[in-house]
């Protein structure tokens, strides 16, 4: 909040985005009127079932697809392709397996083609940061999947990013493996505080994580509700275990029903 009370405009600003994929057998819609806002620092978690356009929000947002209606605007500016501002951190880490923990974190520096020598030292405070240190010289085979995405998330962030943008990022790992990333994640964006656009199928994943969980209906994916995460920080334990953090799960998976997806969702 500004000196003045009132609030920042958004850093991300999405308004009535559509999405039509054009085929041989017709027109699907993926996306229609989507309106989304993430404040400076704010953790907005996106929740929806298969097929309603999570990725392809991201993908927009990216920059790395056009919609077909609508507006996305980062800072103010229109987004029309890849924002150098933007981190993105994938389904899977996709590592270079020739090159090092630490070389493999300064990719995108050399993709930009700046100098990687004065980004070594951040690149080593980040990985202290997601307990990889020491694995800094290691390759990506010598680590376990849940390390490989805390490599996928440093070099996610090595660029100083305005915005992160996580798709799906522990959907790959086992039961216990994503809990403990959950928790680690958390770690690094409240010593962090980017914004973050995170993408999920896991109604706990996105308590525990969230400022504000967007949910979204079936394809086309529609924002029937925004639901604020009123639960303090850190999420521990403590809290995930708390009643409040059981009502909030339950109003969420009463949008996803076995008899329909989101059925009798507010609009």
């Amino acid at each position: 909040m500004r000196r003045d009370g009132a609030q920042p405009p958004p850093q991300l600003s999405i308004r009535g985005l559509g999405v039509v994929y054009r085929g041989r057998k017709g027109d699907v819609r993926a996306l229609g009127g989507v309106d989304l806002t993430i404040r400076e620092g704010e953790f907005v978690a996106v929740l929806g079932p298969s097929g309603c356009g999570k990725s392809t929000l991201l993908r927009i947002v990216s920059g790395l697809i056009a919609p077909s209606e609508g507006e996305v605007m980062l800072d103010g500016v229109p987004v029309r392709g890849p924002q150098p501002s933007v981190g993105i951190v994938f389904q899977q880490p996709t590592l270079l397996p020739w090159k090092t923990v630490i070389d493999n974190v300064l990719v995108p520096i050399r993709a930009q083609g700046k100098p990687t020598g004065p980004m070594r030292d951040r690149a080593l405070e980040l990985l202290r940061l997601a307990g990889l240190e020491a694995f800094s010289e290691s390759y990506p085979h010598e680590l376990s999947g849940g390390m490989q995405q805390r490599v996928g998330i440093v070099r996610g962030l090595i660029h100083d990013p305005k915005l992160l943008l996580m798709d799906e990022p522990f959907s790959a790992l086992d039961a216990m493996t994503r809990e403990r990333m959950a928790g680690e994640l958390q770690a690094i964006w409240m010593e962090t505080r980017k914004a973050v656009l995170f993408i999920t199928h896991s109604i706990q994943e996105a308590v525990m994580l969230a400022d504000r969980i967007v949910v979204l209906s079936d394809r086309p994916g529609r924002v029937v509700e925004v639901l604020e995460v009123d639960l303090p920080r850190p999420r521990l334990a403590d809290v995930v275990a708390s009643p409040r953090f059981a009502e909030i799960t339950a109003h969420l998976r009463a949008f996803f029903q076995v008899d329909g997806p989101l059925r009798g969702a507010r609009r």
